[in-house]
């Protein structure tokens, strides 16, 4: 009877992933950006419980790991384009685009194409099992949910912010499915020399994270994995 009930515990925990994603999508529809990003945390966590607890429970199975890509392509491959096309609905656009503006927003699907790209790269992906290589789906969501929750006003404004918000759909959906290695947090154990780029990160992320927001954190991840990407 136990066995029976702790199997179901990983599956339920990607249920509540994809329950609190639906919620962080109907936020961003609504242009609560704030209560989104909030999901989105939320969403991450069951993510990491659910796997952690398939591993500690020894109840991995392949209705889980199907279960698992569904749930975070929801949580973090639409929800994250969901967010950008509302920014987009509310930006100030030039004259040049008044004539199109309107199906401009729709860009930012683009999002939600490579997202499940890449979940479907990763589930055959046998090298990606203490590190990434290309952009994780959690990490690209954290980044526009944080932004759109810190810096709404700033990214609404129209003008050149409109065009770098375009080139980071672009960039940020390449970045997702590109051969570019990137760290995992998984941590075999304390020792410095082993883990002394996830030290640096955490380091620096503290502060980045006070003064300047969690978009930043994940900015920074993507740059300090760029700089250490041969030792990858």
């Amino acid at each position: 009877m136990a066995n029976r009930i702790t199997r179901h515990i990983p599956n339920t925990l990607t249920c509540l992933n994809l329950f609190s994603g639906c919620i962080a999508c109907v936020m961003a529809f609504e242009f609560k950006y704030d209560w989104a990003l909030t999901f989105i945390i939320i969403s991450a966590v069951f993510d990491f419980l659910d796997g952690m607890s398939a591993r500690v429970l020894h109840a991995p199975s392949p209705i889980g790991k199907e279960l698992d890509s569904l749930a975070d392509d929801i949580s973090f491959g639409l929800v994250p384009s969901v967010i950008v096309f509302s920014l987009l609905r509310e930006t100030t656009y030039p004259d040049w685009m008044s004539s199109f503006q309107e199906y401009v927003p729709y860009f930012a699907f683009l999002i939600a194409i490579f997202s499940a790209l890449r979940l479907a790269k990763f589930n055959i992906d046998e090298r990606q099992t203490s590190s990434f290589i290309g952009l994780n789906t959690p990490a690209n969501t954290l980044f526009w949910a944080a932004a759109a929750a810190q810096y709404h006003d700033w990214l609404i404004q129209g003008g050149v912010v409109l065009y770098g918000l375009l080139i980071c759909i672009v960039l940020f959906s390449l970045l997702l499915v590109s051969e570019f290695p990137m760290f995992a947090f998984k941590l075999k154990n304390l020792s410095w020399e082993e883990n002394k780029i996830r030290y640096l990160f955490l380091i620096v992320s503290i502060p980045l994270l006070i003064f300047v927001g969690l978009a930043a954190v994940i900015g920074w991840y993507i740059i300090l994995c760029w700089f250490v990407r041969k030792k990858l």
